[in-house]
């Protein structure tokens, strides 16, 4: 293709603290006038309310997202706080404004009127209409101030939890003879107290006491001594399971799960029990042979460490015995395959199969051209080259190595939604991938262990979502989907990290740059990939039945015998009699996730679904490529996610796919 000069110039990155919180004020000042005035129509219209505040919306999403972005990236700590505090001002007018009776009243007028609009702007007009409802505001006064007090209890609630999560301080000491096993490097990472190593319940420490501790005793005690760390929150999660039955029956909902529910893919609590139900019947035999398996493992393990046999398999048991598995039959060194895969060959080659499939071109903007609020950022000019001409799609950014103040995790964030303009022009998307792979040192370039493989190509899975999508309005626009389905299509493109040719064509020695990696290294990786994922996804369904067994009651229940009892019975683990409470660091359901843990195996069970129907014969097939970029990213959240699925498929989906990727027979 023929570059050419793109139609949308890139955002510019130079805001001060001053700059931040000036546009911010004026951002604000202007929505709260524009909704002042619709709120003032007296015959309200679709073209005078919902198209003027989607209009407006549209606009307002990129600066929200820009101003607020500098937080997790920028260099300076006073840009850092500003941003930090525009976040803080953003989110504030927005819950003011989702309570506004005067905006629901005309936005409720049109719903009203059943205008005869395009298909994407009817289901604006139903969510817009929606999230009011939602809110209760069309519920009277004294309904609506019930509803506020238990909404403000509730919110305490969350964030006395959170704090307590967060500034949780527990630990225990253990002597260097119960800590036998467990790596000198990790050893020496601990505080020393009274000749004894100090493990707290921070992952880094728990994970190795619990994956290499050969005391079976002192493996039980780091495990029960996490689960019980936050005894104080237990009594904030059973209040907030009442608070919340409360609300939905105020609301009119059966269930604090059905109002969940409603704005999600699955619908209804029915649904999701049923699909839960479905998967743990099929995952049990599953289970059951890895522990037999897990359990022989642990017979020859103690005899061999002179402990008594015991024939239990505890759930404490769980990590080690994986761990050992591995090593023993899969003999998997992290270490040695990172070093055919150095990052800046890698993410080359990412981008070049993105290029194929979706028939994409990446074009990166070098020297003094580049706009970028970092040194270390890259960016790209992405072109669409499928339609006999190139067609811009869109601005991308990667930001790809840790430094002081920056977001320390991986993950995509929207700078700005694409959409149509007021005057029907396209305004194209912006898009940013936040990484932290080390940076290279004096004799090695960075390199990237498989699972950082997996988590880049699934982040720019994200954002080719982002870039690729094209809707009408900004609120649907890209990753706006329903909760439920958003991992899915990144979940999906993770199959081609564990596809032998693939993987090769990835690979690159760091040393020498012709050779790819060995076959029998890619066997080792592949074969691993499913160790023990029958007892890996009834730990995910214990989680996520729990969750829904909360919340689909009417808030009076046994929280501590429901979490013990469905543990064993779904998990197939034991736990020695031992009651625990590890319902008090269940963040999960005290941090948005509540009656949405289904969300992380339902996304998988149709990334499965996609990828064995589309692309396992041939990962590269372009044609298939094309239809899944136009038919599931392409509508973003504009269309509902199942008829999309169901289009691409050519049926309903299913989760036959899912098993057989576990080696489960169906």
């Amino acid at each position: 293709m023929t570059i050419k000069t793109p139609p949308q110039a890139p955002p510019t990155w130079t805001h001060t603290p001053d700059q931040i919180t000036a546009e911010t004020t004026a951002v604000i000042d202007a929505a709260k006038r524009l909704h002042d005035q619709v709120a003032a129509i007296e015959n309200p219209t679709f073209e005078s309310v919902v198209k003027v505040l989607a209009e407006t919306d549209n606009v307002r999403y990129g600066q929200i997202n820009q101003l607020s972005f500098y937080h997790h990236v920028s260099d300076d700590k006073q840009v850092r706080d500003s941003s930090s505090k525009a976040e803080e001002l953003f989110r504030d007018f927005d819950i003011e404004a989702a309570m506004r009776e005067d905006l629901f009243k005309v936005v409720n007028a049109v719903f009203n009127q059943k205008p005869d609009v395009d298909p994407e702007s009817k289901r604006l007009l139903e969510k817009m209409n929606l999230d009011f409802t939602r809110n209760g505001l069309a519920l009277p006064k004294e309904k609506r101030d019930e509803l506020k007090a238990l909404q403000k209890k509730l919110s305490n609630l969350e964030v006395a939890y959170n704090k307590n999560l967060g500034e949780e301080t527990g630990f225990i000491l253990f002597t260097p003879e119960e800590l036998a096993g467990v790596p000198e490097d990790v050893l020496s990472q601990f505080d020393h107290v009274d000749g004894k190593y100090k493990m707290t319940y921070k992952y880094p420490d728990l994970f190795p006491v619990m994956k290499y501790a050969q005391d079976p005793d002192t493996r039980r005690r780091a495990f029960v001594g996490d689960q019980n760390k936050v005894m104080e929150n237990c009594d904030l999660l059973i209040q907030a399971v009442k608070l919340r039955a409360e609300i939905a029956d105020i609301l009119g909902y059966k269930t604090h799960a059905a109002y969940v529910l409603e704005e999600r893919m699955a619908k209804s609590p029915d649904i999701v029990v049923t699909f839960l139900n479905d998967l743990r019947e099929k995952l049990a035999g599953a289970g059951k042979t890895e522990i037999a398996k897990l359990l022989k493992l642990k017979a020859k393990d103690q005899e061999a460490l002179g402990l008594p046999a015991d024939d239990s398999f505890n759930v404490w048991d769980y990590r080690y015995y994986d761990r050992l598995l591995l090593e023993t039959e899969y003999e998997v060194d992290a270490q040695k395959i990172a070093e055919y895969f150095p990052m800046q060959s890698t993410v080359e080659k990412m981008l070049g199969i993105f290029e194929a499939l979706f028939s994409l071109k990446f074009v990166e903007v070098t020297g003094d051209a580049r706009s970028v609020w970092h040194e270390d950022c890259k960016q790209f000019a992405v072109w669409k080259d499928d339609s006999g001409e190139d067609e811009f799609v869109g601005w991308l950014y990667f930001d790809l190595h840790p430094r002081e103040g920056k977001y320390g995790h991986a993950a995509n964030f929207n700078l700005m939604p694409g959409y149509t303009s007021k005057d029907g022009k396209r305004v194209y998307p912006v898009t940013a991938l936040v990484c932290n792979f080390s940076k290279p040192s004096g004799t090695k370039p960075s390199l990237l262990k498989h699972d950082e493989v997996v988590t880049f190509f699934h982040e720019l899975g994200h954002g080719i979502h982002d870039l690729v999508s094209v809707t009408k309005y900004g609120r649907f626009h890209g990753t706006n989907v329903a909760r439920d389905f958003v991992e899915a299509p990144s979940q999906m493109l993770e199959y081609w990290c564990w596809q032998k040719q693939e993987l090769k064509n990835l690979s690159s020695h760091y040393l020498e740059p012709t050779k790819t990696i060995d076959d029998d290294l890619i066997e080792k990786i592949v074969k691993s990939k499913h160790v023990n994922g029958g007892l890996f996804n009834l730990r995910q369904l214990h989680f996520a039945l729990f969750d829904m067994t909360l919340h689909t009651s009417d808030g009076v229940i046994d929280v501590t015998k429901a979490w013990n009892e469905m543990r064993q019975d779904i998990s197939l683990m034991q736990q020695a009699n031992e009651t625990t409470y590890g319902y008090g660091s269940f963040g999960h359901l005290m941090g948005g996730y509540d009656s949405g843990y289904y969300g992380y195996l339902w996304s998988q069970v149709f990334a499965a679904d996609i990828f064995y129907t589309k692309f396992l014969a041939a990962p590269m097939n372009a044609t298939a490529g094309l239809q899944y970029r136009d038919t599931i990213l392409r509508p973003g959240g504009a269309r509902e996610e199942i008829d999309n699925l169901k289009e691409l498929l050519g049926r309903e989906p299913n989760n036959v796919a899912f098993l057989t990727e576990l080696g489960v027979e169906n």
